[in-house]
């Protein structure tokens, strides 16, 4: 049907291999079709630099005559003199295309058409250039064709040959009515027995869609044929030159002379001559469809190639002449044209369809009062933004089903599948093809347009498989056969264009750019809407969280400062906390801990368990490794599921110790850092056997809880704190708690709110990565009465 490869020669026991075929530079073919004569001569000059070897059919003038000789000696004084003004105006060359030139052959008057183009030599490749411009050397090819048909030659004829079809196309309602109109008006207009529209899908594989014929002809229409019939660079020479007449199947090309051009060395390009050679195994190709005349005319979609209108002819040769042919041309640009316009109109509808329903599905996420899936699934749904058979969303610990039935575990293993890819939106028609290893039943699911989003949330469609029979016109899988050839074989064209049906299982209905691009923007707004709702959360949990952070006592034999600084984090809150309080005994309790987690739910562990241990060590007379063993025994028998760290120490004194200006720290420590003393000539110890602490709370419940003793001395200071002020990504434990120490040190003389605000100051970087939780206590430098007990 179009211009493929050419024939390879394969010495024997050489692998056949078509990619040969698809590199060949089909536009220097070296040749052209010999139902006209093409020259090309060098500007400003004129002087013939090659010429085609059947110049003498047309001009009389045998070719090795030509070459070298100015263009008026070879096709006469006026003729040369028409071709000069052409080709000197401005413009594009094909405006004025034919020149009409009557040649002298023998004393016997002979009309031609004269189609031009012009190629440039700047160095860098062959070119075209048609605006009259002149950048470095060029060549002017003139193509002689005898001419024929209507004349002289117009656009006002060309309008005429297709008005009443132009008219018809802007009546027509739909796509097939654009198509048959098209074929039926170009059949009429060029004569051949059979006209046909291809149009090609993202891959090129081509489908009949429209017919028109004389009747007595087997039909092509819904035959498909796959992409290989049209290699990459015969695409790309229909995307430049716009129609191509092949008027004799079989021919013998004739060729041109030199081979390569005097200017490059180099065959000439004939990317945008009428008369180009094809490719001989396209030439074969026809001939095994009984094909004697083809043409074809591009279809173009912003300058690309979407669709051909193919003609065939079995009679004969069959050659429309020039005008003829400039009429198709033109209607095959108006088709182009309407289909664009088409196609933008139903865009826009489809578009506008779109927006106004993700618009719908945006206003209702802002409701934070209703669960995001259910915001989603209501009327209208994400069915309508993107239709599927199902689909499938889990949003803030919610899952929620739409259309057919799925088992909530193959939309996650799906939605796993698509995060681990690390796209924004991931799509398939096959998962089997794409996803193997997830072993999917395509009676559930074989397409799927997944949103990842963060902490495992998803939103998935599925599509199920849909089985397809597709025609094909002839055998796709055998594109070519191997013809023995003397002492080697040669590729050829496959012979059998029979209707061939194809079953295609394992695939779904395609997801079009557009619906990927419709959930790509669901997904912005998806993390809008999340982002919204959890710092909606977070905000509840920052209040409740800082509420029960409350101010410390202030005994009269201590001073006291806390802290709480949150992390540099978005949306999240943290389980680190502080408490001190009084008991009724007179002593002090303070607590330092840290919950794992940086979520609301490590927040809402943390308040759980600072209420516990208040409730266990207020007025229970139990020391702190008792209340630690009686929090850990809680935590399991409430079935909290809460790991953390936790120093529980208690500052108390007897009148004795009163007497003698000396505190006892009595503490015990789950996982946590240990206490920092700094005494008041400056020096610091960490508390603890070398740093060693007992087990996490929240591990083991039986776990044993040790209990420490440190007796402290007037003016030293206590110094608890989690571990975001001693630990960072370049920053482990043990240097932070030396430079804790080293910064301690210098804080002798400071007060307990100067110690802690220098501290978080000269400690933590300027976006924390963690939170930090900090009590510093000091004991009065001066006795102070001691308190009633």
């Amino acid at each position: 049907m179009t211009d493929t490869q050419p024939v390879e020669w394969l010495a024997p026991g050489t692998p056949v291999d078509l990619t040969n075929c698809e590199r060949e530079p089909i536009h220097v073919p070296g040749s052209i079709q010999p139902r006209g004569v093409l020259i090309a001569v060098g500007e400003p000059d004129l002087v013939v630099e090659q010429v085609s070897e059947n110049l003498a059919d047309v001009v009389g003038v045998a070719w090795e005559a030509a070459l070298g000789r100015p263009l008026a000696e070879v096709i006469g004084t006026v003729p040369a003199q028409a071709v000069a003004r052409s080709a000197s105006a401005f413009g594009d060359l094909r405006e004025r295309n034919p020149v009409e030139l009557t040649l002298d052959l023998d004393g016997t008057p002979v009309p031609v058409d004269a189609i031009l183009h012009r190629i440039v030599h700047d160095g860098s490749g062959p070119g075209r250039l048609d605006d009259g411009e002149r950048r470095g050397s060029s060549s002017l090819v003139v193509e002689l064709e005898p001419a024929f048909g209507p004349r002289p030659f117009s656009f006002p004829n060309t309008y005429q040959a297709v008005r009443s079809t132009i008219a018809e196309l802007n009546r027509a309602s739909d796509l097939q009515d654009l198509y048959d109109v098209t074929v039926t008006a170009v059949r009429a207009l060029t004569g051949f027995d059979r006209v046909m529209l291809y149009r090609y899908d993202d891959e090129y594989n081509g489908e009949v869609v429209a017919e028109a014929q004389h009747g007595g002809l087997p039909t092509f229409l819904g035959l498909h044929y796959p992409a290989s019939d049209i290699p990459a660079q015969a695409r790309a020479l229909y995307e430049k030159n716009w129609i191509r007449l092949i008027s004799e199947v079989p021919y013998t090309p004739a060729l041109l002379q030199p081979v390569d051009h005097p200017a490059t060395g180099a065959p000439l390009d004939l990317t945008y001559s009428s008369l180009r050679s094809v490719s001989p195994i396209h030439v074969e190709y026809l001939g095994n469809m009984g094909v004697a005349s083809s043409m074809s005319i591009s279809l173009l979609r912003e300058d690309r190639l979407w669709g051909l209108i193919a003609c065939h002819h079995y009679a004969g040769p069959h050659a429309p002449p020039y005008a003829t042919r400039a009429a198709a041309e033109f209607l095959g640009s108006t088709l182009s044209l309407r289909l664009v316009d088409r196609a933008a109109e139903e865009e826009v509808r489809r578009a506008l369809r779109a927006r106004s329903t993700l618009a719908w599905l945006t206003a209702a996420t802002l409701d934070q009062d209703r669960p995001l899936a259910e915001s989603l699934l209501g009327t209208p749904d994400l069915l309508d933004l993107v239709p599927a058979d199902s689909v499938v969303v889990h949003l803030e610990g919610h899952s929620a089903v739409r259309g057919l039935p799925v088992p909530e575990e193959l939309a996650a293993q799906v939605a796993e599948w698509a995060a681990g890819r690390g796209g924004d939106v991931e799509s398939t028609d096959s998962l089997p093809v794409d996803a193997p290893e997830l072993d999917v039943p395509v009676e559930l699911a074989c397409g799927a347009l997944v949103v990842p989003l963060p902490e495992g949330q998803s939103v998935v469609w599925l599509r199920q498989e849909k089985v397809r029979s597709i025609d094909w016109g002839g055998d796709p899988h055998h594109k070519a056969v191997v013809v023995p050839e003397g002492d080697g074989v040669r590729i050829s064209p496959r012979q059998s264009f029979d209707r061939w049906s194809e079953t295609v299982h394992g695939r779904s209905e395609p997801w079009t750019a557009a619906e990927v691009g419709e959930a790509t923007e669901l997904r912005t707004n998806l993390l809008e809407a999340l982002y919204a709702r959890t710092r909606r959360v977070v905000r509840a949990a920052e209040t409740l969280q800082r509420s029960m952070l409350s101010d410390p006592p202030q005994p009269d034999h201590l001073q006291m400062a806390v802290r709480y600084v949150p992390a540099a984090r978005e949306a999240q809150v943290g389980g680190d906390w502080y408490d001190a309080f009084t008991q009724p005994d007179g002593a002090t309790v303070l607590v330092i801990g840290d919950v794992v987690g940086h979520d609301t739910e490590a927040a809402a562990v943390m308040g759980q368990l600072r209420g516990l241990l208040r409730g266990i060590a207020y007025d229970s007379g139990l020391g702190p490794a008792e209340v630690l063993h009686r929090l850990d025994a809680a935590v399991d028998g409430l079935r909290m599921e809460a790991i953390a760290s936790v120093l529980v120490a208690r500052l108390e004194q007897t009148p004795a110790e009163h007497e003698e200006g000396v505190t006892r720290l009595v503490w015990s420590n789950a996982g946590h850092l240990p206490p920092v003393v700094l005494t008041e000539d400056g020096d610091t110890q960490l508390l603890g056997d070398g740093g060693r602490a007992d087990l996490l709370l929240g591990v083991d419940p039986a776990a044993p809880r040790r209990e420490h003793e440190s007796v402290l001395a007037r003016g030293s200071t206590v110094l608890l704190y989690t571990d975001g002020l001693v630990e960072r990504r370049d920053q482990v434990f043990d240097e932070g708690i030396d430079e804790l120490r080293r910064r301690l040190g210098g804080l002798a003389g400071a007060t307990v709110e100067q110690l802690a605000d220098t501290l978080l100051a000269d400690l933590l970087p300027e976006r924390a990565e963690d939170d930090v939780a900090l009590v510093a206590v000091r004991l009065h430098a001066q006795d102070r009465p001691r308190p009633d007990r």
